[in-house]
């Protein structure tokens, strides 16, 4: 079961997320939701597999319908850049703090890393994670701290699931994804495009992702979504200078991502057996440009910076309340010191520090 969820989900959102970077001609990553699976450890068991496949339909359908009135495209165009890209930089801090807490484990392993990439910054910043990717896994083997022998090529199989539909299920999975996945994946992962200046609307995002879903449901795949951490990292300048040229990375994102599905056995052993300070310290250096771009934005205009820095913090502080994570709260935080402290929330579609800054050009 574990391989071919595995194989459905990495294969499909690397076919949707090819599909709409090359359409749209923008870096549109999509991904899996990662809250999704977090809500669902806990909720399958107690949850028959067949009435969760079931769930995962519905809340496939809901997407779509979403997408297809417009709504959350609407939504998304009131809030204000400055709060937006608070929301992006408050989800990214941990990533970039732990970049640096791995030397609480091995501070050689996070110095190496660390050098090379402010070397290789210097003198070819596209490049720079691939390289210390490379001396990362160099520096490692040199030092026998990883060992691939007991790693076995293996290809995974789907396996079709007869769904089955309950109003247990409904209640109890498909509205709690639903709304988890909405608001921890989609909502942050289109302000992410938005903070880098990409315009495409959520609404065929949401459609495309959404039938994915319902296609790839029945193989145990819970939910597809736009991504947002990963997105970070191909939607600014790191993946190319020219903005217009970035969609390859989306492109070069699905490949990798259905390599993953169908050799996913494989590389899931291959990443247990990396430190996690490896992995932690590298994810974190990838996100520094994305970071620091989100902390400029949110704190450019005078008038939203104290709003945008609720936005910044709460959304750091990751606190989790009723099922649903700290993205949510923190956009929530952040609008309501915005209505407050400016009396008014207009329905007005405002233009994130990007896309203000692709028109001037």
């Amino acid at each position: 079961m574990t391989a071919s969820w595995i194989l459905s989900i990495s294969v499909g959102v690397g076919i949707t997320g090819i599909w709409l970077s090359y359409r749209y001609r923008e870096p549109i990553i999509t991904a899996w939701s990662t809250p999704g699976v977090a809500f669902l450890v806990s909720v399958l068991a107690i949850t028959p597999y067949e009435e969760a496949i079931g769930a995962y339909i519905i809340s496939a359908l809901g997407f779509i319908v979403l997408g297809i009135s417009g709504m959350f495209e609407r939504f998304v165009r009131m809030i204000p850049p400055g709060i937006a890209s608070g929301l992006l930089a408050g989800i990214l801090l941990q990533f970039g703090i732990s970049a640096f807490g791995g030397a609480k484990v091995d501070p050689l392993l996070v110095i190496v890393l660390f050098a090379a990439y402010v070397l290789l910054r210097r003198y070819t910043s596209r490049y720079a994670i691939v390289g210390i990717l490379v001396i990362g896994l160099i520096y490692l083997i040199s030092l026998g701290k990883v060992d691939f022998s007991t790693i076995k090529l293996a290809i995974a199989s789907p396996v079709f699931i007869v769904p089955e539909f309950s109003f247990h299920a409904l209640l109890g999975v498909a509205l709690p994804l639903f709304i988890i996945t909405l608001t921890g994946q989609y909502m942050p992962g289109m302000l992410v495009l938005r903070n880098d200046g990409f315009k495409t609307s959520a609404n065929p995002i949401l459609i495309v992702t959404g039938l994915g879903s319902l296609f790839a449901a029945p193989f145990g795949s819970h939910a597809f979504n736009v991504a947002a951490i990963t997105a970070a990292i191909c939607t600014g300048k790191d993946a190319h200078e020219d903005s217009t040229k970035r969609y390859i990375a989306g492109i070069a994102c699905g490949i990798f991502y259905m390599v993953v599905g169908i050799f996913g056995v494989t590389l899931a052993a291959l990443f247990l057996i990396l430190p996690a300070a490896f992995i932690a310290t590298l994810a974190g250096l990838a996100l520094l440009g994305t970071i620091g771009s989100s902390l400029a934005g949110a704190l450019t205009e005078p008038k939203g910076r104290e709003t945008a820095l609720i936005t910044f913090l709460a959304t750091a502080a990751n606190v989790t309340l009723l099922g649903v994570g700290g993205a949510f709260w923190g956009l929530v935080a952040g609008l309501a010191a915005h209505i407050l402290i400016h009396g008014q929330f207009r329905h007005k579609q405002y233009r994130t520090s990007g896309i203000q800054q692709a028109e001037q050009k």
